[in-house]
């Protein structure tokens, strides 16, 4: 995804499916030993998996079913593959479907916050320009009002949804400087080291296989199917670095940010094949100029989660946890905790579409254990806060993406940045944690049970190395924590077969659409999976 001409670097490309089954909030007086009488404000969301699913579906403390529903095609998931599948069924005519959503509000990973200066990612944030030859995802930005129209054969992306300048900044040495590859204060052996790394991904970037497909590809389902790059994904993108030459400290800081970016997990732990894949497998082919830039909005993707939604009215019943499945003759049938209403349902189905991860199927499915074991998800934390104003000494302004080299956290958003009215009386940003580590088990537990006054003191010391002062401009931080966060594709995994045994429907009755399915969690293959889910449906 990285341009190696002009650097102009792209990042945090999408995170996480969560399923989140509670929301639990907690106003925590803290007094700052700078300010004794700053009061921060602590809004603590805890990722549901363990609270609920993890609880409730050992214990099966469900009411009796009170009632059964009829439908030919169920959704269990309404993130975006769930809204995806639901936005294929209206394209092919098709109205009678519902959709189970675990959480008050559809979206997953791509729902959103607000406070009264602005509206807040809760994960994804943002989508790179499309490959043209995609023509699902264009043909949907269409719909969208993304895409305007076309000159010269070209989409026109609507300008007020492309991040503005500046787009992105790195913290190094002391000053900001802009892109995110350290330009200045490096050595000329890094600076080589960098060119060559680019120029490397450029070729990749053009590869084909035997099938004449491209060899890295979005979706990976349209990838080439030649297996003389298996080889990638046996070592980690560390080794690689290795094995290719590439000795430089700044070179391997950076591409270990974009592999905790993207994949949640840095270079010691993912495959070379994902971590080429994150600089290659977009083609910049969208513009005449080959230029590279993102979409991006106040709320993330939730304003792409809304316009998916729109094809689902009133088909979407939220606050729903299934808890059993089974297959009856014809049918599925499959029960649900309404929560809201307190009362269990059945719904008797033809056809149902799991668009959730895999770690919650082997609950609600038999044999699905071993199938899932493989499937690796890194926990993740996101923090958003409110601030009088950032001082940054005005080496280099404020940008939507802002990253300090060397930090413990992957950097922050500048959640305005996109609002035309740029005299904001209060700043918000978003900072994001990727747990990067070979026991995830572990530190999914340590992100669920350490105390908040720990989060609170990791997050402002990783922002002070860039703003000394930032604990006296805080008025309020937002800490969101997931413990299952997005798919991380560890050496083996895309290319064994552990993907596609999980894809593989049940009796022509269940089928399966999510981003962990694809391996690697963006918005691009979440949407596609929906798609493909229900084309596999109608044959």
């Amino acid at each position: 995804m990285k341009n190696g001409e002009n650097y102009n670097v792209r990042t945090r490309r999408t995170f996480l499916k969560s399923i989140s089954a509670g929301i639990i909030l907690a106003s925590i007086p803290t007094f700052f030993n700078a300010c004794k009488e700053k009061v921060i404000t602590f809004a603590i969301r805890l990722s549901g998996t363990n609270h609920i699913l993890g609880h409730r579906l050992r214990t099966k403390d469900f009411p009796k079913i009170s009632k059964t529903i009829e439908i030919p095609y169920l959704i269990i998931g309404g993130g975006i593959s769930g809204l995806s599948a639901g936005r294929q069924f209206k394209k092919k005519g098709i109205e009678d479907f519902l959709i189970l959503e675990l959480e008050s509000s559809a979206g997953g990973n791509s729902r959103n916050g607000e406070n009264k200066y602005s509206k807040y990612p809760l994960g994804a944030h943002y989508l790179p320009l499309p490959n043209i030859h995609d023509k699902e995802l264009v043909q949907f930005l269409e719909e969208s009002q993304i895409i305007t129209g076309y000159q010269e054969g070209f989409p026109i992306f609507d300008e007020e949804q492309l991040t503005f300048m500046p787009q992105e900044r790195l913290f190094f040495k002391n000053t900001w400087q802009e892109s995110l590859v350290p330009k200045f204060g490096i050595t000329k052996t890094a600076e080589a080291e960098f060119n060559r790394f680019f120029e490397k991904m450029a070729d990749y970037r053009e590869k084909r296989g035997k099938d004449e497909k491209y060899i890295f590809d979005i979706p990976l389902a349209s990838s080439s199917q030649d297996g003389n790059f298996d080889f990638l994904d046996k070592i980690s993108m560390k080794e690689w670095l290795i094995h290719n030459k590439f000795i430089s400290e700044e070179l391997y800081q950076y591409v270990n940010y974009c592999c905790r970016d993207d994949f949640g997990l840095g270079i010691d732990f993912i495959s070379s094949w994902a971590g080429i894949h994150y600089f290659a497998s977009r083609k910049h082919n969208a513009t005449k100029e080959k230029t590279e830039n993102v979409l991006t909005w106040p709320e993330g993707n939730a304003r792409l989660m809304n316009h998916l939604k729109e094809y689902s009215k009133d088909k979407i019943f939220t606050n729903h946890l299934v808890y059993e499945t089974k297959l009856e003759g014809e049918n599925v049938i499959v029960k649900a905790y309404d929560d809201f209403k307190k009362e269990s349902v059945s719904i008797r189905a033809k056809k149902v579409i799991f668009a959730t991860p895999q770690f919650i199927n082997s609950y609600l499915l038999p044999d699905r254990l071993n199938i899932t074991k493989d499937f690796h998800y890194a926990p993740w934390l996101l923090a958003t806060m409110t601030v009088i104003d950032l001082d940054d000494n005005n080496s280099y302004p404020l940008c939507w993406d802002n990253v300090i080299y060397g930090a413990k956290g992957l950097g922050y958003i500048y959640n305005q940045h996109e609002s035309l009215g740029q005299i904001q009386e209060k700043k918000v940003i978003t900072y994001y944690y990727s747990f990067s580590t070979n026991d995830l088990k572990r530190s999914r537990k340590e992100l669920l049970t350490k105390p908040e006054d720990y989060w609170k003191e990791l997050i402002i010391n990783d922002l002070k190395i860039a703003h000394p002062d930032i604990e006296n401009v805080i008025q309020e931080i937002d800490i969101q924590r997931i413990g299952h966060g997005m798919i991380s594709p560890v050496p083996g995994f895309l290319s064994g077969n552990s993907r596609a045994e999980a894809s593989r429907a049940i009796e022509n009755k269940i089928f399966f659409a999510h981003s962990d399915l694809s391996g690697i969690s963006i918005f691009e293959e979440a949407f596609h999976q929906g798609i493909n889910a229900v084309n596999k449906i109608l044959e």
